[in-house]
């Protein structure tokens, strides 16, 4: 089978050979007629593809042309799967669409779809598709989509959204992007788009895949609108055969329509690529197409290819030219070269243009910081409830306004959070697994009442699908606050939040973003209730993903602010927030002894919210005694437990700083180093394990800040957490901490 070409000159020489033996009929169809009969692909349509076609073959030559004196960085990949542009010209030029690595023909296509000066002038068109690819190539700054940082198929001016990570985990995303595409004014794209996501068979048993093709049978069981097309071009052995095994893997999915066609002939492909987009603009409901197509180009060669050659889909459209009388083989031959000057034109000039040659310009379009802008927002937030937007406020807590109900709990707290957050941004949705039913832990009881069912919703329990469902409304313009069920999740949901979610606005140089709010019952109970799955104490996951904001509240005066911070990065910098909620402390009342009810806080009114706003990455201090003999560093249930031991500690004449993080990331360093410094003597509690943990961060803190003293750390087990009350030999309790605070003491 020709499933793999070694040299770009063999595929080149065997394309040429391949037309020059074919015969042209003693009479043609017409150009406005159908290329073949019972075809809806037109003969002036089959020559347009067919130039985009070309172009995309010329662009991996151009590709390896350019790698050949190490000018070249990337390869297109796109020989053999030219079919897909039968799909972009199906579609329309504002339909949303997010393409994998094998893209080059759809991508010149949707060039030629574009509203710009460059006109009906074809030539200018391809042109300027050749540009946009080879700059990726080439890790141009003038990369249409990542500025020279990667090489993707996107562009926001085409409604191209890259697919920033591993295959098919992109698809989560175009599911929640669909989900939401039908909200009347709240997305760029008109109501009427349908949202395009490709992937490759190698992607179809990933989980990005499994997570969408199950969600959207879901949805469409469920009733709910998802305009969706799923278009999977599968390169596998035996592929041209329909009812090989990824067609019988993919065929019969429930909710989902399918079908199937060969990529490599071009009016096949077309005819059923037009009736899925019909299928879907039409009824608003998913659908996948399944394209048959080859690998040229690979790195492997194949010992009989010749057997195979018609599956070469240029020769395949080629033939259907020349078979309807449209071109001759000298005019496909000419037009091959016209196109391969015009590409091999656009790679000598992209070749002197500037790249990235700074860390500055690099992390540019990671994560923007601005801490001014967000402090500002928060005031104006504050203004408008307690101005304008008092009787919607009033309405939302049905006439009890949280700040007159007396001190309240983290959950209590949080939950009071979300609901002035929903009255105040219509733009806001709250869902996740049983979330209507307030969520796992009840915090999210009575929202559905105010947000309705399109705002507060119950969503699959698969994180993934949850992550998509984000992804895809903050890419729409929306602001999404999810809830996973537990800190297991973070796990399965990691790809979606390393790759997708904290990578898109940077390799879209921020033309994209997918401001999000995750809230995430975390940390682990004293009593190990669930098991180690349900009763997780890791965050690594977290811990190194590039641009994510990773909060911690430990007490209520705390939960507000700063979840009032994280929606306020979110809506001004599109920042990816996680709120860790430690569980164990929901519903905890008292700190020092049983009915003290120190741990209780008044819900702050919004005349407040600007003044005891929290910014992202500031500690909190609390003094105990002196605070002249030992500085506590810790987070979450930590902070409980050290300020018990502290507050043991001052009795017997030692004075503490107890240092409440309260950010994970960005790590409050500046405080962190102040307050150690001030007695030299440093107890990290960390309730996180010993390796990986948040403790190693802090010391790298303390080491990067010159911080010359004592350092002791008091750490969880490297060890999942047990069952009852094992748990407790192998998470940080007040013994450790007070055993700890003696040793340093006693230096």
């Amino acid at each position: 089978m020709l499933n793999r070409v070694t040299t770009p000159q063999n595929l080149d020489e065997r394309f040429r050979d391949a037309v020059s033996a074919l015969r042209p009929p003693e009479s043609g169809r017409p150009a406005g007629d159908p290329v073949r009969e019972g075809s809806t692909l037109t003969g002036d349509r089959a020559r347009e593809i067919f130039d985009a076609q070309l172009a995309a073959r010329h662009l991996d030559l151009a590709a390896r042309w350019l790698r050949s004196f190490n000018e070249g960085f990337h390869t297109t990949g796109s020989a053999g799967h030219e079919g897909n542009a039968a799909v972009a010209a199906a579609l329309r030029g504002d339909d949303p669409a997010l393409l994998h690595h094998r893209s080059a023909a759809f991508y010149c296509v949707r060039s030629a779809q574009r509203p710009d000066d460059v006109g009906g002038d074809p030539v200018r068109r391809l042109e300027e598709a050749a540009r946009d690819v080879l700059r990726g190539v080439v890790a141009s700054v003038r990369d249409p989509i990542t500025g020279g940082r990667d090489k993707l198929f996107g562009n926001a001016e085409l409604h191209l959204l890259p697919a920033v990570s591993t295959p098919a985990a992109h698809l989560p995303r175009a599911l929640g992007l669909a989900r939401v595409l039908s909200r009347a004014g709240d997305t760029p794209w008109p109501q009427d788009a349908i949202v395009a996501a490709s992937f490759g068979d190698a992607g179809a048993t990933g989980p990005g895949a499994a997570a969408t093709l199950h969600a959207a049978g879901w949805h469409e069981r469920a009733g709910l609108s998802l305009p969706l097309l799923l278009i999977c071009e599968d390169n596998g052995p035996g592929n041209a055969d329909p009812e090989a095994w990824t067609a019988a893997a993919l065929r019969g999915r429930p909710g989902l329509r399918y079908s199937f066609a060969d990529g490599c002939d071009l009016a096949s492909a077309y005819d059923a690529a037009v009736e899925a987009v019909d299928f879907v603009r039409r009824e608003r409901r998913p659908a996948l197409l399944h394209l048959s197509t080859v690998h040229l180009l690979g790195q492997a060669p194949d010992p009989e290819p010749g057997a195979d050659l018609d599956r070469d889909p240029l020769v395949g459209t080629a033939r259907l030219l020349v078979e309807a009388g449209l071109l001759g083989p000298d005019d496909v031959i000419t037009r091959y070269d016209e196109v391969g000057w015009q590409v091999r034109k656009a790679a000598e000039e992209v070749l002197g243009e500037p790249k990235l040659a700074s860390v500055g310009e690099i992390v540019a379009s990671l994560a923007p910081r601005r801490p001014l802008r967000v402090a500002h927002a928060v005031a104006e937030a504050s203004s408008r409830a307690a101005g304008p937007g008092g009787a919607a406020r009033h309405r939302a807590f049905d006439g009890r306004l949280p700040e007159l109900a007396g001190p309240m709990t983290l959950a209590q707290t949080i939950n009071a959070t979300l609901t002035d957050a929903l009255a105040a941004n219509p733009g806001l949705l709250v869902f996740g697994p049983a979330t209507t039913r307030g969520g796992p832990h009840g915090v999210t009881t009575g929202l559905r009442e105010l947000g309705g069912d399109d705002r507060v919703f119950d969503s699959l329990p698969d994180a993934t699908t949850i992550l998509g469902l984000a992804l895809g409304a903050g890419t729409a313009g929306l602001l999404p606050v999810p809830e996973l069920s537990g800190p297991a999740d973070l796990h399965d949901a990691g790809e979606q939040l390393r790759g997708e979610a904290a990578t898109m606005s940077y390799l879209s140089a921020g033309a994209y973003r997918n401001p999000m709010v995750l809230r995430v019952p975390a940390l682990a109970q004293p009593f190990g209730l669930g098991g180690h799955i349900a009763n997780d104490n890791s965050v690594a996951a977290l811990r190194d993903v590039p641009g994510l904001v990773v909060a911690v509240p430990s007490r209520p005066d705390d939960a507000a602010p700063m979840l009032r911070s994280c929606l306020a990065a979110a809506e001004v910098d599109g920042t990816v927030c996680v709120f860790l909620e430690p569980v164990a402390l929901y519903q905890t009342r008292d700190l020092y002894q049983q009915g003290d009810s120190e741990w209780l806080a008044p819900y702050p009114g919004p005349e407040t919210w600007a003044g005891g706003h929290v910014p992202i990455g500031r500690a909190r201090i609390y003094g105990l005694g002196s605070t002249q003999d030992l500085t506590i560093v810790t987070y979450g249930n930590g902070v409980r437990m050290s300020l018990r031991v502290a507050a043991r500690l001052a009795a017997d004449g030692y004075g503490s700083r107890v240092v409440d993080l309260r950010w994970l990331n960005p790590l409050p360093a500046a405080d962190l180093v102040r307050e150690a410094s001030a007695t030299g003597r440093v107890l990290i509690v960390d309730e996180t394990r010993r390796s990986g943990g948040v403790g190693e961060g802090v010391l790298a803190a303390l080491v990067d800040g010159a911080f010359v003293g004592s350092v002791r750390r008091v750490a969880a087990a490297d060890v999942p957490v047990p069952l009852g009350p094992a748990a407790q030999q192998v998470l940080v309790g007040e013994d450790a901490i007070t055993q700890g605070a003696h040793a340093l003491l006693a230096r």
